[in-house]
């Protein structure tokens, strides 16, 4: 970025030059000191590389610290976990995730998803000391003994990942993940180790960078999700069988009242109004007597 601003400042010199020549006088030492001087004012240079100096200088501090924290074994694993539970809180509700929990009877993986097949434990403290060592060794005889180094690191990790967190019977799911905050080691794993990774994989260990993570994050949640919308179809079925039996009672009991009480109570209804009617009669044949 400097190199570039500095590209600038020439090429704009070099034209403000130009111009004095194209106009037709001589060019003196002061004339182009004057230029110099006024083009480096007005554009406030002075300030902007000072500032330009100043940031890159925190860029490389903080490469260097970054790197620095990828040296040190725990500071890296401290990165990982940052990274990994920035990830879970950014893609699942509270309830369905814990970081650093005991679990699995007395386990205490970096993380765990609650999930429709089970608790999904996963760990982030994966060996990069003998990869970095490997990447950064110029000789091929050593890159190639901290190759075996490092697939040695990773063999034990992930059998140590299948023995502590891959465990059904004790409520976990049948699958952990064993994450790596890099998308170059991953990418290294599965062009050169990926036999590794297979059988791996079969066992119940399942190797993830931030990016697979991510998708398998969003598929458990689609999962879960749609767990809850069938528990809540079975909810609502079992509730219109109650309302279908209630209606089954109802009926039962309009069956029963019809057939029996309000008949019989027609039937009486009848009978009054055949006695009214016929005291009725009487009553008129009695006053028609009595006025004749």
């Amino acid at each position: 970025m400097t190199t570039q601003v500095l590209l600038v400042i020439v090429v704009i010199l070099l034209a403000v030059l130009l111009f004095l020549l194209f106009k037709g006088r001589g060019v003196k030492p002061k004339d182009i000191e004057n230029a110099v001087s006024s083009t480096w004012a007005k554009l406030g240079l002075e300030e902007k590389i000072g500032a330009l100096s100043a940031y890159t200088q925190d860029i490389r501090d903080s490469h260097r610290s970054m790197e620095q924290m990828l040296r040190v074994p725990t500071e890296r694993a401290a990165l990982g976990e940052l990274s990994l539970e920035v990830m879970l809180s950014d893609q699942l509700p509270p309830d369905m995730f814990g970081i650093r929990k005991m679990v699995l009877n007395g386990k205490i993986p970096d993380a765990h998803i609650r999930s429709t097949v089970g608790l999904i434990c996963i760990d982030s403290k994966f060996p990069l000391d003998n990869y970095r060592r490997m990447v950064e060794i110029e000789d091929s005889k050593e890159k190639e003994r901290f190759k075996i180094d490092f697939h040695r690191d990773v063999q034990s990790h992930l059998s140590k990942i299948a023995e502590d967190y891959v465990c059904p019977e004790k409520g976990s799911a049948e699958f952990a993940f064993a994450y790596i905050p890099s998308e170059a080691v991953y990418y290294f794993l599965v062009n050169e180790e990926f036999g590794m990774l297979r059988g791996y994989t079969k066992r119940g260990v399942q190797v993830v960078s931030p990016l697979t993570l991510s998708h398998k994050i969003e598929l458990i949640k689609a999962g879960v999700h749609a767990k809850k919308l069938s528990e809540q179809a079975e909810s609502v079925r079992n509730d219109l069988n109650v309302i279908s039996q209630r209606f089954g009672e109802i009926d039962e009991l309009w069956r029963v009242f019809y057939s029996m009480h309000l008949k019989n109570a027609e039937e009486r209804a009848e009978e009054l109004d055949r006695a009214y009617k016929k005291l009725r009669e009487e009553f008129d044949r009695t006053c028609r007597m009595s006025k004749e």
